[in-house]
């Protein structure tokens, strides 16, 4: 479209300012027709350019400075010089001076000083050169434009056309667009909704190939299998020795940690899964046909649980440490987590206390331990700093049963040792060291409440001379190969007193932390259950001998952890694999 500017603009002169001028023109008329010649008429070149080409474009008449010199040096095409020069003389008409742009009523276009002289040598047969309009010198009109554009009636049309033509591919595109984002909405649904079916999908075909599995194992000889409160399993296995046999497997993929609620029937452990960024989450499974599983999210922030306890005063509670520097309590009747503390480092361990369902413990991976009371979340009840800045690994709450009245108490186990850590109420905040002897870094900490039984396992330090822990995060890929450790059997006698019972060598992991049991069954007083990395076994010892009793083969390696619950019913112990878990059901309370 061309510049309004470039529109052709009347000159604000009056016709009062031109008159005299026209006035002494015509008195002079005469002698400029003595003097000079008749001017001949030459045809316009713009019509000389609409007979050569009729292509619509518009031409331009460019300002006085340009149209001087391009008429004296140039060279012009007939497209180029149509409609910049007067068609009188072929000069280039100027916007000041006697040669200044000028128009007559009809329209035709020519310079001043040329059309004065050719109306003043036609006498009273004043036309225009052009159109033969009759015109007399009071009919010219200066023009005052810097250029004068005649635009073609097809383009403007033209142009019009495609205008039109665009508006309505915007209003098409607008459309398209808005039909895209819609698609693009239903398509995020739709994968959310494989995603989902694809999780179902995998659980089914756990349950397949968990009752493939049932119907190849043959019958058992030696009568039926014991119920686990209040419900039956199948037996898969039992060889006759040691007071456990294999009651149920469940596929678990990415699971690390678990908990068992005899009480509930549930089990609740930590899971990452598989194809959705590593994602970490806790799963509920019920021990009830059908065996029904429900993911639960992790609070905001959480990175991977580092260890997990289910309240022993209150099963609907579960208390989890995460390395994302919280400790949080979960509801497992509306599966929601109702506290979230933030902590001063990540979490590596937690435990409830034994003697109250209020107050809550975390060991952190600097060495420090933390002391909560649920009914006052502003901050912590107590902190003390660790003797190392060694990762508590394990943290288990004392009886105080022998302690001082208003005085609790924890136990605690990083690779620098073990320790005992007296809170509330106690003035000496030095902790009680348990004398192990040189077994090197302790891996492992295990604690029998009811009869205050401890095992402690060890394996070798790489570097003596370095005090820095070599413990391993619980999560991490690698397997490592097992190596000659130790299990040492500490005893508790009164608040602060401990006896080393005995010590035996043992297959431990050199990457891992493992997971170990004490259980006190009374037909076979303190048993210890622990993994053998070299044959693949949960191995059942009797305590203070550390005498085996029983292997119970498992289906994968390696151990990632190991749980023993006890009901009405009889115990459970469950022992936590590479992607399965496997429960045994103890035969001998029956």
């Amino acid at each position: 479209m061309p510049n309004p500017s470039d529109y052709i603009a009347l000159g604000s002169e009056s016709e009062e300012e031109t008159e005299p001028e026209l006035e002494e023109d015509s008195e002079e008329t005469e002698e400029e027709q003595e003097q000079e010649g008749f001017i001949p008429l030459m045809e316009s070149p713009g019509v000389l350019a609409e007979k050569e080409s009729k292509n619509g474009e518009a031409t331009v008449c460019s300002n006085a400075g340009e149209s001087g010199e391009n008429s004296q040096g140039n060279e012009w095409n007939r497209g180029d010089i149509d409609g910049l020069f007067c068609p009188i003389c072929m000069e280039a008409w100027t916007t000041t001076g006697d040669h200044h742009v000028c128009c007559l009523p009809c329209g035709h276009i020519f310079g001043f000083s040329c059309i004065r002289k050719w109306l003043q040598q036609r006498g009273t047969t004043k036309r225009c050169p052009q159109c033969n309009r009759k015109s007399t010198l009071k009919d010219v009109r200066k023009l005052f434009a810097s250029r004068v554009v005649a635009i073609d009636g097809e383009s403007q049309k033209r142009i019009q056309s495609l205008e039109a033509k665009c508006i309505s591919l915007d209003k098409k595109n607008a459309v398209l667009i808005k039909k895209e984002a819609e698609w693009k909405k239903e398509e995020a649904e739709w994968k959310k909704r494989e995603a989902l079916l694809q999780r179902e999908l995998h659980q089914l075909k756990e349950k397949t190939i968990y009752l493939e599995h049932l119907l190849d194992v043959k019958p058992r000889t030696l009568g039926h299998p014991p119920s686990m409160g209040g419900y039956c399993v199948p037996s898969l296995e039992f060889n006759g020795q040691g007071p456990f046999i294999l009651q149920k497997e469940l596929g678990v993929d990415g699971a690390r940690l678990f908990d068992i609620d005899a009480s509930s029937k549930i089990i609740l452990m930590t899971r990452r899964l598989q194809g959705l960024g590593g994602v970490h989450v806790l799963t509920k499974i019920s021990l009830v046909a059908p065996y029904t599983r429900q993911d639960i999210s992790l609070p905001t922030g959480s990175k991977a649980v580092r260890d997990l306890h289910i309240c022993p005063s209150d099963g609907s509670l579960s208390l989890f440490a995460s390395l994302g520097k919280k400790l949080s309590v979960l509801s497992t009747k509306i599966n929601n987590f109702i506290l979230a503390y933030d902590l001063p480092a990540p979490a590596w361990s937690c435990s409830w206390d034994l003697n109250g369902s209020h107050q809550i413990y975390a060991g952190l991976q600097n060495g420090s331990l933390v002391m909560f009371d649920m009914r006052q979340t502003a901050r912590p009840l107590e902190f003390v700093n660790g003797l190392t800045s060694n990762p508590v690994h394990t943290i288990y709450s004392l009886h105080n049963s022998t302690l001082p009245s208003g005085v609790t108490a924890v136990l605690s186990a990083s690779s620098a040792g073990i320790f005992q850590w007296n809170f509330v109420g106690s003035e000496e905040r030095r902790p009680v060291v348990l004398e192990t002897g040189n077994q090197g870094a302790c891996i492992s900490l295990a604690y029998c409440p009811s009869s205050d039984d401890i095992i402690a396992s060890f394996r070798p330090r790489i570097d003596n001379s370095n005090k820095m822990a070599y413990s391993q995060h619980l999560l991490t890929p690698a397997i490592g190969q097992g190596v000659q450790g130790s299990h040492v059997h500490l005893k508790r006698f009164g608040s602060n007193c401990y006896q080393k019972l005995a010590v035996t060598c043992a297959n431990v992991n050199d990457v891992r932390l493992p997971r170990s049991a004490v259980m006190n069954i009374e037909s076979h007083g303190c048993l210890f259950a622990s993994g053998d990395e070299l044959t693949g076994e949960l191995v059942l010892q009797e305590l203070p001998s550390f005498t085996v009793i029983q292997h119970l083969k498992l289906r994968k390696q390696p151990i990632y952890d190991v749980k023993y619950v006890h009901d009405v019913d009889g115990g459970l112990l469950g022992c936590l694999c590479d992607d399965i878990l496997q429960l045994y059901g103890n035969h001998a309370l029956k």
